[in-house]
């Protein structure tokens, strides 16, 4: 899971963090982190910039949208965003 993680942000250009690749670890019934990202990105979350998952959490997602940073939590089951603020 982990090299996973680190590969698909290599590719998508996410920076990472060393608590991404902590053991904290999605549900096994979670979407794939990949879907996450992508239905972030089509609400109008883009560029991504930080993803980390936290067993209490969800995935916290750092992304821009209108030129704001903002900082999310996705449940990783359903992939709904549960929290949008701003990131100061």
């Amino acid at each position: 899971m982990k090299k996973t993680v680190l590969a698909l942000c290599l590719l998508t250009g996410i920076s990472i963090v060393p608590s991404a690749l902590a053991d904290d670890k999605p549900p096994r019934n979670a979407k794939p982190l990949s879907e996450i990202i992508r239905s972030v990105e089509n609400k109008g979350y883009s560029p991504i910039v930080d993803v980390d998952y936290d067993d209490d959490d969800g995935w916290e997602i750092k992304a821009y949208r209108n030129n704001e940073k903002r900082e999310l939590k996705v449940n990783p089951i359903s992939g709904d965003i549960i929290s949008d603020k701003k990131d100061d």
